[in-house]
């Protein structure tokens, strides 16, 4: 047994669900419509309930054993952008030109947000495409550190070198670093 994102599961196989591999690996659709072109759109797309083995033979017969070796991969890859809320903790205190990217709903954010952060909404984007450099240092939140990393891979799709995401999310933030945050579920 392997435990990986804190979830609990078999070894991955052919005959894993699509949602079982997505709890063991956030990172899988990301890294599968990147390679692939599977499960980025509604006419790639795929049910939770569908085995890895059943998406690859109807993607052209793709062959499991590399397609699984691609979303390990990936997810290894994906580790690296994290950075946990201590290590953000002491990288604010070293380095105050670090920005802080909040990617969560604005009522989330007008609810609780890390003291400096901002609000990525369009408008943010916008002038970070067109102004900011792409060796500026950003840490992107979320509410618990499965949403971050596509917008880490946006931005690192477009030449930016040193982004990162806050693994936990604001959540795990509230638990290990600034208790005064307060935690949330979303229903």
């Amino acid at each position: 047994m392997q435990i990986m994102s804190n979830v609990k599961i078999e070894k991955i196989t052919l005959s894993s669900s699509m949602q079982d591999v997505l709890a063991a690996y956030p990172g899988a659709q990301r890294a599968l419509f990147r390679k692939y072109h599977i499960g980025g759109c509604s006419s790639c797309g795929f049910q939770p309930a569908e085995t890895l083995g059943q998406v690859c033979a109807r993607n052209g017969n793709l062959d499991v054993a590399e397609v699984l070796a691609h979303i390990q991969t990936s997810h290894e890859q994906d580790a690296k952008i994290f950075i946990s809320p201590k290590e953000l903790a002491e990288l604010l205190q070293q380095d105050k030109s670090v920005k802080l990217l909040d990617v969560r709903s604005r009522q989330e954010f007008e609810a609780t947000h890390i003291e400096g952060s901002i609000l990525m909404a369009q408008p943010v984007v916008q002038d970070i495409m067109a102004h900011w450099p792409r060796t500026e240092a950003f840490v992107i939140i979320d509410h618990e550190g499965k949403l971050a990393l596509d917008a880490a891979a946006y931005f690192m799709g477009h030449g930016f070198e040193r982004v990162r995401c806050l693994r936990g999310g604001i959540d795990a933030w509230a638990q290990e670093v600034d208790a005064n945050i307060p935690r949330y579920q979303l229903a």
